[in-house]
């Protein structure tokens, strides 16, 4: 647990990805088999059940500490965390332990079947042996609330260096509805996997953006090819082997999540592989993400959501074509036979060619993003005709160029405190637009102000404070905020009616009274032309 605890605190105290990998690194080669297998469970989200109810560690915890349980309350707010509320507050422990990770994770799982004087009985004796690093660890296993700053491919990244294995190859080893309960270290990593190498996906050619205005600094338009850019997953269907595997461009298999992909074993040979965007889709056009959405998170989909929203995927390229590798070739040439592949395809199969926008000049191009929303794309995509596939982000053959986002002008009306190393700032934020003489909320962001504009709005939030809800704040409606985002659309589980794609705070509008705000009427405008 020790070797665990600090593990977690040099990830949790860095921003760079290297040095979380390297630390990562370091731990999957010392660590017993065991606690790896429990570390790659818990990384890659599959944390133990929360045994015991929050009221009740808050009250042990304040019992534990000796302090009436109305100071722990306050506390927990200015923390933000009460995983470390409750680890700053307890005494010094009173004994030591030696027991490991996995030992530690199956106590906490035996609390399922033990009466509440048992389970306080665990949770105070764990208290008692554990210094405040490790406290911290154990009080976020114990609510269920364990989350770190690696992404899976950071930890496959890491796990390729521990083991010397490919990262493709471990990735595909990690998915599945696996758990440490049904497999071991030596199964899940070590065992020879041969499905692997059918399943793998080439590294995914990425785009930089289009700088300044346009894109007339390309040079002649002859030589470029442009599609749109969708709003969707950028996704890899593999045909090797007879089986198909889908990969998202975060090198995640996905194939369970979008069944109706299956019908490509039968419509396009084996050994090919195609890059395209996953859209949900109907009556020929994409539907907004958030029906694409409602499946990335399920392992299995319902009959009614396959129906409700309905999988293709949009290619637009063609990497390998009967086992060979195309991607050296010019990419006029790959979409040359990308389309001639697709032609046989009937009209009701999942797969479409991703359509080639015919222009002349850059103004032709101008006009025809501005027409983006309107094919519910985000903008569009530039390719040189005589690129190669490549590795990552090459700049100069491939360029994104995204419409401009969308703007409202909202009134902050909650505010609740960050984590980490803002834990002691307000940075995530509700806002409302005005309904007549009532705001209505309708978003939050946390991101797009500097560190003086968080201290700045911090120190007005608690000079301002007219309520609290736990670790909310409500706050006196005298701020606006300019809100910029990538996408709106209808939701019903919101009291606007309106969900927003990637919003974040563009600029403080210090020039701008409550009274100039947006209204719902501009919100619902705003859905009618662009949802």
């Amino acid at each position: 647990m020790k070797e665990f605890a600090a593990l977690y605190t040099a990830i949790d105290q860095t921003t760079k990805t290297t040095g979380k990998v390297d630390a990562l690194a370091r731990y999957l080669t010392s660590a017993p088999d065991d606690d790896k297998l429990w570390t790659i469970a818990l990384f890659s989200g599959r944390r133990p059940r929360r045994a015991i109810t929050t009221t009740k560690l808050r009250e042990w915890a304040a019992e534990r500490a000796g302090i009436p349980l109305w100071l722990f309350e306050e506390s927990y707010p200015i923390v933000g965390d009460l995983a470390e509320t409750i680890a700053l507050v307890l005494p010094e422990a009173t004994a030591r332990h030696e027991d490991s990770l996995t030992t530690w994770i199956l106590r906490l799982r035996a609390l399922d079947q033990a009466d509440e004087e048992d389970r306080k009985s665990a949770v105070l004796d764990a208290w008692a042996r554990m210094p405040a690093l490790e406290r911290l660890v154990f009080n976020k296993l114990l609510t269920g609330g364990f989350r770190v700053g690696v992404s899976r491919k950071l930890m496959t990244r890491a796990l390729s260096r521990a083991t010397g294995q490919d990262e493709a190859a471990l990735a595909h080893r990690l998915m599945g509805d696996w758990t440490p309960e049904t497999t071991s270290y030596a199964a899940l990593i070590e065992a020879p996997d041969a499905g692997a190498a059918l399943s793998r996906p080439y590294p995914f050619c990425l785009a930089h953006g289009v700088d300044g205005d346009g894109p007339e600094q390309l040079g002649d338009p002859q030589h470029w090819r442009a599609e749109w850019k969708w709003d969707g997953i950028r996704g890899q269907l593999i045909l090797r082997g007879g089986a198909y595997f889908v990969w998202s461009r975060g090198e995640e298999l996905m194939t369970d999540r979008f069944p109706e992909l299956a019908r490509a074993q039968d419509e396009l040979p084996d050994g090919t592989v195609l890059d395209g965007e996953l859209l949900a889709w109907h009556d020929d056009m994409p539907l907004p993400f958030n029906a694409l959405q409602k499946r990335i998170g399920r392992k299995t989909v319902p009959k009614k959501l396959l129906k409700e929203a309905p999988v293709i995927l949009l290619a637009y390229d063609l990497l390998e074509e009967k086992g060979v590798d195309l991607r050296a070739r010019p990419f006029t040439e790959r979409r040359a036979r990308l389309e001639k592949l697709m032609q046989a395809l009937p009209t009701d199969a999942p797969l479409r060619c991703a359509d080639l926008l015919r222009f002349d000049d850059w103004k032709t191009l101008h006009d025809l993003r501005a027409q983006a929303r309107e094919h519910r794309a985000e903008g569009l995509m530039l390719k040189r005709a005589d690129s190669p596939y490549h590795v990552g982000r090459k700049k100069g053959d491939w360029w994104k160029w995204k419409l401009d986002p969308l703007t409202i002008d909202a009134v902050m009306i909650y505010a609740q405190q960050g984590s980490g190393r803002r834990a002691n700032l307000f940075t995530d934020f509700t806002f409302a637009v005005r309904d007549g003489n009532a705001l209505v909320p309708f978003t939050k962001a946390y991101s797009g102000l500097t560190d003086a504009e968080f201290r700045q709005i911090t120190a007005w939030v608690r000079k301002n404070t007219t309520d609290r809800f736990g670790p909310v704040r409500q706050v006196k409606p005298e701020h606006v905020f300019e809100i910029a985002f990538e996408g709106i659309q209808e939701s019903p589980r919101h009291k606007s009616g309106v969900a927003l794609r990637f919003p974040r705070m563009k600029r403080w509008r210090h020039d701008k009274p409550v009274t100039e705000a947006n209204t719902l009427d501009d919100l619902k405008k705003m859905l009618a032309q662009h949802g």
